[in-house]
């Protein structure tokens, strides 16, 4: 039997639209939206300063702060759909055709992230190295931009295979690096204001167009004609160079659908850690550079302008040479976690779009091994490679093209959240922009217009003044390649809220198998062999593994069911046939593999999980990591779930999950008794049994509790391990 077709033929299949996630606090996802945002004060004051001049400062400060109206931007369109994204909002509002090409921009943006993070990353290793060899009166001195590429091209290369085998870093790693990074902005802060008190300092000249010095590169075709003497039209010119400070935000809508109830005031409370830790860190950065780095000398660290900054601090060569040290390690770590964003990010907006025709689905094949969409991380990281090399490892050049993928990926969602007021005007909105006045009964939402007018403006004007970036980003939105029509008709899709046996059709005590890669479903096949799974309901279980706090935009019920989950289920009904079983097939996402199958477990009821062994750990360490997010799972006490590992070689092992009863061999039991029986000597028969395993758990309890026993219970512990073994 295969699954149960509807009545038109079609197999059915329930995609649930409720996220199997491993919600997060509103410290953990400012953390890694900051992780990205804060990347790029290292590069973003020299950037802006080679473009307009020594009043970069004054306009970085002035994104900073218009970075919050952007968040606020955001705050709405995320609690309007929880599974946010560009993609997806755009898509809503003005359809598919411009939902693509504002994924187009959001892909530049991800494509030109790698390589920007990379070398510049690489620059501050190669100007530690050259300060290191100046400071020993060495005449050799490293090609910068060389040994920029080159390291950006090891970061790539690094991150590649990580993606490749599937291996990502987790919120934790974020937590951790913005700690470290904290560390080190609050000593820049402290250190530059005691230089500031003790030798002065100097303020960035005022924004206005007299002190605008635009390089040639800054005003692009705009050179040579009379806009750039009008003061508005210098100033967004500015503006739109300095708008890169704010590259990261878009993570915002991604982090959200992980933010732990109450969703939306968890939202608000993470968008004002990231606005003020941001603010502070960049805005700070761009000022103190001036004030501080004589002018004569601060065009030779515009590409690692906070390396000299701690190189013109007061006190001891040594100790700044030090503090620079300090600020390269944590500038690689947090540029580096920007690069491995950028292959995530871009990966996840290739996948969920191909679905809609921009991509083949050769393209996204999974791997025979790991199962990852392999062939479009190598289109990414070569599109990566190629940029990096053909920049030189010119920062600025880098700089230039990534803030167009930006602004445009912001103006498309500002003004698809402008179009959705009045399209949708009694949808639900949990927060709304500010700003919002009443005229004739209808609603002017004055604060969403001004900012979708600013940053379309700034996007427009980018057109003009940024030509690569420009060239290079029509050409991502027009190069697409139209796929091959999929045949979803035949399977029913049937959205359900939540999993649940109702919705399914299944019993309690079924077994759940969940399956990802079409090629390794041999755990499937010997569940469906199996005479103890035969009066047993199974349910076949594939988990949309979205990307934690970054990924991909959001997904709509049709994405969920893409050309590879009907290959997979294809696979799947195939083997149900050849058993003469009935399966059903169930589709959910989630952030992490054994969250999802644990909630999935419980609210399925299941009696039995049985999955097969991992390529990159083993059965021990599978059935560890379920049995912890077992743990964190609301449950009933009364659910006995146990978990079955077929291993490669054929073998089969078996673990119970959450608190069970220990299985006993009859020689334990038999010990048991006879410290029962000799018990019965000395107090009498009043006791019982499960006294005398209860004084020997409160004994070990004392032990490992104890300073003194606590060894001595650990070293007996482990002998029986090995006794056991």
């Amino acid at each position: 039997m295969k699954p149960t077709p509807s009545l038109d033929g079609r197999i059915r299949v329930v995609v649930a639209s409720t996220i199997l996630l491993s919600f997060i606090s509103f410290w953990r996802a400012a953390a890694i939206v900051l992780s990205d945002l804060g990347s790029t004060a290292y590069y973003v004051g020299g950037i802006v300063e080679q473009a307009i001049g020594k009043s970069a400062p004054w306009f970085v400060l002035g994104v900073m702060l218009f970075s919050y109206a952007v968040r606020a931007l955001y705050i709405e369109s995320s609690a309007m759909f929880v599974r946010a994204g560009v993609y997806r909002v755009v898509k809503e509002a003005m359809g598919g055709t411009l939902a693509k090409l504002s994924v187009s921009a959001l892909l530049f943006d991800y494509v030109l992230t790698g390589p920007i993070s990379g070398v510049s990353a690489g620059r501050y290793i190669a100007g530690l190295a050259n300060d290191v060899l100046a400071r020993g009166h060495l005449s050799f001195h490293l090609p910068e931009e060389l040994v920029a590429s080159v390291i950006a091209i090891l970061i790539t290369l690094y991150f590649w295979r990580r993606n490749t085998r599937g291996l990502h870093e987790s919120s934790d790693d974020a937590l951790r690096i913005m700690k470290i990074t904290t560390v080190m902005v609050v000593i820049l802060i402290v250190w530059c204001l005691l230089t500031i008190l003790e030798q002065g300092g100097v303020v960035p000249p005022a924004p206005v167009l007299a002190n605008l010095k635009f390089s040639s590169d800054s005003l692009g075709w705009l050179e040579g004609t009379i806009w750039p003497t009008f003061t508005a039209v210098a100033i967004v010119v500015g503006f739109g160079h300095s708008l890169l400070a704010m590259s990261g935000e878009e993570s915002l809508a991604q982090v959200y659908r992980e933010i732990e109830q109450p969703k939306v005031t968890n939202l608000k409370r993470a968008g004002m850690i990231i606005f003020l830790y941001s603010l502070v860190f960049t805005a700070l950065v761009s000022f103190f550079a001036v004030a501080i780095i004589p002018d004569g000398v601060r065009a030779e660290y515009f590409n690692n302008l906070i390396s000299g900054l701690a190189m013109h601090l007061v006190g001891p060569e040594w100790l700044r040479l030090l503090f620079q040290a300090f600020v390269v390690v944590v500038g690689f770590l947090i540029l580096a976690g920007a690069a491995n964003t950028a292959i995530v990010g871009s990966n996840g907006v290739l996948n969920r779009v191909s679905e809609d025709g921009v991509l083949t689905e050769w393209f996204r094949k999974p791997h025979r091994r790991f199962g990852t969409t392999y062939r479009l991380i190598n289109l990414i990281v070569v599109l990566q490679l190629v940029t990096i090399v053909l920049s030189g490892g010119n920062v600025y050049v880098l700089g230039e093209a990534y803030a167009f993928g930006v602004v445009w990926s912001f103006a498309f969602n500002a003004v698809s959240v402008l179009i959705l007021r009045y399209k949708r005007p009694d949808a639900p909105r949990p927060w709304r922009v500010p700003l919002n006045l009443q005229f004739g009964g209808r609603e002017v939402p004055l604060g969403l217009l001004a900012i979708a007018l600013v940053l379309f403006t700034v996007a427009v004007v980018n057109l003009f003044t940024k030509q690569v970036a420009t060239i290079a980003g029509v050409g991502v939105a027009t190069r697409r390649r139209a796929a091959g029509q999929g045949q979803l008709d035949q399977f029913q899709l049937e959205t359900g809220r939540e999993i649940g046996s109702e919705a399914l059709g299944c019993r309690p005590g079924g077994v759940l198998v969940p399956v990802r890669d079409y090629n390794t479903l041999s755990h499937l096949d010997w569940v469906l062999g199996q005479p103890e799974t035969e009066e047993r309901d199974v349910v076949v279980l594939t988990v949309r593994l979205l990307r934690q706090g970054r990924g991909a935009p959001g997904l709509d019920d049709d994405q969920m069911f893409s050309d590879y989950e009907q290959t997979l289920f294809t696979r799947v009904v195939a083997i149900a046939e050849r058993h003469g079983r009935k399966v059903m097939l169930l589709v959910a996402p989630g952030t992490n593999i054994f969250d999802a199958l644990a909630q999935a477990a419980v609210q399925l009821r299941a009696g039995l999980i049985v999955v097969g062994e991992s390529e990159v750990m083993t059965p021990a360490r599978q059935a560890h990591l379920l049995g912890e997010a077992w743990d964190r799972t609301p449950q009933d006490l009364t659910l006995t779930t146990r978990l079955v590992v077929l291993r490669n070689d054929g073998g089969v092992q078996r673990f119970s999950l959450g608190a069970h009863l220990p299985e006993l061999s009859s020689g334990d039991i038999d010990h048991i008794h006879q410290l029962w029986v000799t018990a019965v000597k000395e107090l009498g028969p009043d006791i019982h049994h499960r006294d005398i395993i209860r004084a020997a758990l409160d004994g070990l309890d004392e032990d490992l509790q104890g300073d003194a026993s606590k060894g001595r219970a650990v070293e007996r512990l482990r002998r029986q391990i090995e006794r056991s073994q």
